[in-house]
């Protein structure tokens, strides 16, 4: 089918070029810098071996240095261990089955340790990710051959969301009100509860679209099994504990991203740990081993009666090996089936103990961030579909140029609301912004219509304090300046933290230090971040706060909050070019992390070339909130 068959040629594009950014992040690199990319554990210790199905080993290993260093290993990632002693031959490729902390178990394709293993340092690289781009390019390619009768699978779905035929939309059921949502919120449980073969759930920031979700699974659920999905394993944790936290019994397939007991009990991993029958595959396992090892002691210059003795004993190390798997296959079977709630991250839906499944209900949360590619994975089990998420914060993170420009940045959840209007439940009314803040995306994005609950309508920090200012600086010669592929302006990020020790310095009259307010601080050039979190590094001022300020980019603040957010917009220069600012989604998500203080900071000379700015200004000086960086004379 035409539809699959583009969006097939734009994801083999993005694929070459993902592959083309990988080779060259680790072409010719150290161990070194490419741990500091994430994508390598240096140097490893091996804790333990167990030999597992199929006669591969599971190798456990754990970082003894660089503990607090964050990476990309996930469940399901090809990865290569090797020895710091000539790693260009010492390697040897497998698969990340488990990851928690600094602890990872990979499985290799034989049976012993190399002999490189027991000498020198070790580690582990994170080879590129073609697993994901297989089981993408696999659901598209059946997800076709349903449309044309070739292959079995949800053709009502597929032909809703693909535009060619339009939804049955048999309305929203009737539901006791439920405790805690509001009109909005208690339409869209309503909806997904309902009969409709498509719900979208429309979640502008900080209106309750992770609470609604909830409860509509949580009525699913005492039905039938439900599969809930997000493209992160980040969203995927959040969903997973709070379902749990409803009494649910839920099944986290995958990886978890964040590390606690709770959500470890939730994984496939901790329930087979905990199963009665598991004592029963160890004891196989351990005497697979025993006989394996007895085998091994017998070499190829032995007589007859030796090679027969060895033969015999590799035969019964099989037999109990496949004793163990048709136990291990049952308790996975046995956890997989007792769960009401699946979660997984989309790609985690091909897992192997969920591969074969059918559910009546498939959630898809951050579906305005998800590729749609990748959103086929799970789709593809389903006979319903739940779209969350909000489209006007950021898109998926593309590659390849060429491949966003013809249409993969277009989310599903964006062309569905577009194609189908009337399943979609927006979401209006917002828990987290003062109604200043909230105000200006509001116009922007949502067509005014979001509204403050009374809560946090007027909220402030210090009274009479503007819950928003702009200060621009244009005028003060603070330039940007190109610095390590990124931009970078030294002269906003001093003038940054010197407003920051003001306010910082009113804030302490009011509060405190257990109940200090917590500081986000957001600038869309990784440079200027670094550039700020050292300034904060040096400054005696801040070193008592520094446990309440967090700095990063906007894609690393999305989906959290701070009761107070500085914005340094960075760019200022004759030619007014304003690159990642020309996103104006990006600018949706910075603002709206704010609670009761937003403080932006730019050069309205170069922000001019564009109306979202332009009228961004206009708004604040509205609401007596716009400055010059001149009136406080610091620099």
């Amino acid at each position: 089918m035409e539809y699959f068959d583009r969006l097939l040629d734009l994801l083999r594009k993005e694929r070459k070029a993902d592959f083309e950014a990988y080779e060259f992040k680790t072409k010719q690199s150290s161990a070194a810098e490419r741990r500091a990319e994430g994508l390598c554990w240096y140097p490893l210790a091996i804790r333990g071996t167990e030999l597992t199905k199929g006669d591969y080993l599971c190798i456990e290993l754990e970082r003894t240095t660089e503990r607090e260093r964050t990476h990309q290993f996930r469940t399901g990632a090809a990865v290569s261990l090797f020895s710091n002693r000539d790693p260009a031959v010492n390697r040897i490729e497998g698969t990340v089955n488990f990851v928690s902390g600094d602890q990872i178990r990979v499985t290799i394709r034989q049976d012993e340790l190399p002999d490189w293993s027991h000498g020198g340092k070790l580690g582990l690289d994170l080879l590129f990710d073609n697993n994901s781009y297989e089981e993408m390019e696999a659901a598209l390619q059946h997800a076709s051959k349903v449309i044309s009768g070739k292959a079995k699978g949800p053709l009502e779905i597929i032909e809703t969301l693909t535009g060619m035929r339009r939804p049955e939309l048999s309305g929203a059921v009737s539901l006791q009100a439920l405790p805690g949502l509001n009109t909005a919120q208690q339409t869209a449980v309503s909806q997904i509860s309902g009969g409709s073969e498509l719900s979208i759930v429309h979640g502008p920031p900080g209106t309750g679209k992770t609470t609604t979700l909830v409860q509509a699974i949580k009525l699913l659920a005492q039905q039938k099994q439900v599969l809930v999905v997000a493209p992160s394993n980040t969203a995927v944790d959040l969903l997973s504990e709070k379902i749990a936290a409803e009494g649910l019994g839920v099944l986290r397939i995958g990886n978890p991203a964040r590390v606690s007991d709770r959500l470890l009990s939730l994984t496939l991993e901790g329930r087979m740990s905990a199963h009665q029958e598991m004592k029963q595959v160890r004891t196989l396992k351990k005497q697979a081993a025993n006989y394996k090892a007895m085998a091994h002691k017998y070499k190829r210059n032995y007589g007859r009666a030796e090679q027969e003795q060895r033969k015999a004993l590799f035969n019964e190390a099989h037999k109990v090996m496949k004793a163990a798997e048709l136990t291990e296959k049952y308790i996975i079977d046995h956890i997989v089936s007792g769960a009401q709630v699946i979660t997984a991250t989309l790609v985690g839906a091909a897992h192997y103990s969920i591969r074969d499944l059918d559910f009546e209900t498939v959630v898809i949360d951050e579906a305005g961030q998800a590729l749609e590619p990748a959103c086929w994975i799970p789709i593809l089990k389903a006979r319903k579909v739940v779209l969350a998420g909000d489209h006007c914060q950021l898109p998926p993170t593309i590659k390849s140029a060429d491949a966003g420009a013809w249409g993969l940045s277009t989310t599903l959840m964006e062309k569905c609301c577009r194609l189908w209007p009337d399943a979609v439940t927006t979401l209006n009314e917002q828990y987290r912004m003062h109604q200043l803040i909230m105000a200006y995306p509001s116009k922007i994005f949502y067509a005014d219509n979001l509204r403050a609950h009374h809560s946090v309508a007027s909220r402030e920090l210090i009274p009479s304090d503007k819950a928003i200012s702009f200060i621009d600086t244009a005028g003060c010669s603070f330039d940007e300046k190109t610095a390590e592929n990124s931009i970078v302006n030294p002269g906003e990020a001093e003038f940054l933290i010197n407003h920051l020790i003001g306010y910082i310095s009113a804030l302490h009259k009011n509060y405190p230090a257990d109940q200090f307010p917590q500081i986000g601080i957001i600038a869309p050039y990784q440079q200027q971040n670094l550039l700020i979190r050292e300034l904060i590094g040096e400054s005696e001022e801040l070193a008592p706060y520094t446990a309440h300020i967090s700095v990063n980019t906007v894609d690393s603040f999305q989906g959290q909050e701070r009761d107070i957010i500085y914005i340094s917009l960075t760019r200022s220069s004759p030619e007014r070019n304003i690159g990642f600012l020309a996103d104006t989604r990006r600018m949706n998500v910075a603002m709206t992390r704010a609670k009761q203080k937003l403080v932006i900071i730019g050069d309205s000379g170069t922000l001019s070339r564009l109306e979202f700015y332009n009228e961004l200004i206009a708004y604040a000086l509205k609401q007596e909130a716009y400055q010059s960086a001149w009136e406080y004379a610091t620099f």
